[in-house]
């Protein structure tokens, strides 16, 4: 009986962790009793039982509810085949450690110190390659982030990721050091931010204990430096930067950095460092689409299953998120967070206007505000004519109808009055942008092409 309630928690919990979760933590632990609320399992190495102890001990224990085993609390011991026995035996349970300050198992001499921690920053276990949604605007990030956490020979070194906040940076930063620690246990992977580098820095040399710093950011095998844009402007931090990042690339050892802008449009940041940081891939992470977004959603929405029960959440409150907050991901996520929490304690099943009432003020902060302009701009670009010509006299059909396209746009996409929208089409009357705006609400029902550009354009102004 107890074997097949086990089978049974390890599907729950399959649906819950995804498939590389489950194969990598999970599918190695053993049941061998349930007693007095504990279920005891077994793990091959105290590394997996530890692991398991801190990031999935939770979901485990929801699972067996779930499934019907009464535990209240798991115990996980690590097999070792003791001399001369023929079945492995299990020794005390592995405790649940503090969270890790790096990724690596390993630690780094540090000499005149001993056997020292490398110093950086915690990661989240929740940022991995299977919760990450991919997507046009992310395709590529994905990929390069991919073959370098795969180990594979690449080309190209340092793997540089930038965009702005909420795309998805340090998601693949934080997903790397997961794949290349579950790969290689062995590799001493180091994550950090720069204003973290630069505080180290600045204690050795308080310290003075700069060549402690220097051997003990060598020795990595991996580095990995968010946010690298900090370190702008800080000439000493700068030059100790430069001199690690010649070292390791010497030593042919992998480096990725982020920054919330590409290397040549950091400000202050000396010419060779971003000549160093160009030489290798340098990736952009565009701002979400639509498609992404929804996808995004609808991921969160099926992984928040079992912390908030059955609540309902209707596909067109999704659809509604993905097209009103555009801006970040983090505030899109939070927004179906708050959701599902408000359902969940109401007892109540997520609708439109419970929506509206309960993200009033995300949805008022996250409205894109989109200016007469820019729609002349997009639709002057899009049907490839001038910018002079749409707000000029000349009535050719090739230039009127985007013409009225923009008169459209400007009157359904922005708050401006007829007449201010006249004026800032060359001064034209307000009847006359009324006819344009009816010409084309006439002419989407029958022309499927104006339809399709209208569309196009809304998601190019919205995005």
């Amino acid at each position: 009986m107890t074997n097949a309630v086990w089978g049974n928690v390890r599907n729950k919990i399959k649906e819950q962790v995804g498939d590389h979760n489950f194969i990598t933590w999970i599918a190695p632990l053993e049941l061998s009793a349930v007693e007095d609320g504990v279920a005891h399992l077994t793990a091959p190495t105290n590394f997996i039982a530890n692991w398991v102890n801190r990031n999935f001990a939770d979901p485990m224990l929801r699972a067996m509810g779930a499934a019907g085993m009464p535990a209240q609390r798991i115990e996980i011991a690590v097999q070792v085949r003791a001399p001369g026995a023929a079945a492995p035996v299990a020794q005390q349970p592995a405790p649940a450690p503090a969270p890790p300050s790096y990724i690596a198992p390993t630690r780094a001499a540090a000499p005149g110190k001993g056997d020292d921690e490398l110093p950086a920053a915690p990661l989240d276990a929740r940022f991995t390659f299977d919760n990450f949604v991919v997507g046009k605007p992310n395709a590529l990030a994905h990929a390069a982030a991919r073959r370098v956490a795969e180990g594979a020979a690449v080309s190209f070194n340092p793997l540089f990721l930038y965009g702005g906040v909420g795309l998805g940076k340090t998601h693949l930063m934080h997903a790397i050091a997961w794949e290349i620690q579950s790969r290689n246990p062995e590799a001493r992977v180091m994550y950090l931010s720069a204003e973290q580098f630069m505080y180290r820095f600045v204690q050795a040399l308080r310290d003075r204990q700069t060549l402690d710093f220097k051997s003990l950011f060598r020795s990595v095998d991996i580095l990995m430096v968010d946010d690298v844009q900090f370190i702008a402007g800080k000439e000493s931090t700068q030059e100790e930067f430069f001199h690690t990042f010649n070292a390791l690339i010497d030593q042919n050892k992998q480096i990725i950095i982020s920054a919330d802008r590409a290397p040549g449009e950091i400000k202050d940041l000396e010419e060779r460092i971003k000549s160093r940081l160009q030489s290798g891939l340098v990736v952009d992470l565009h701002p979400t689409d639509y498609e992404l977004r929804l996808g995004i959603l609808q991921q969160k929405a099926e992984m928040n299953r079992a912390n908030y029960g059955d609540v309902a959440i209707n596909s067109d409150v999704l659809e509604f998120l993905a097209h009103r907050i555009t801006n970040n991901v983090r505030v899109l996520e939070g927004a179906l967070t708050r959701l599902l929490a408000l359902a969940s304690l109401l007892g109540r099943d997520i609708t439109l206007d419970m929506t509206q009432d309960c993200l009033a003020d995300i949805l008022r902060s996250s409205e894109r505000k989109v200016t007469v302009e820019e729609i002349q701009r997009k639709v002057a670009e899009h049907y490839n004519i001038r910018l002079s010509d749409m707000i000029g006299p000349k009535r050719l059909r090739t230039i009127a109808r985007p013409r009225q396209v923009a008169m459209y746009l400007s009157k359904q996409m922005t708050t401006r009055s007829l007449p201010d929208i006249g004026r800032r089409f060359g001064g034209r009357d307000h009847t006359t942008i009324l006819h344009g705006v009816r010409k084309v609400e006439e002419l989407r029902a029958s022309d499927s092409q104006l339809a399709e550009d209208l569309e196009l354009l809304r998601r190019l102004l919205e995005s």
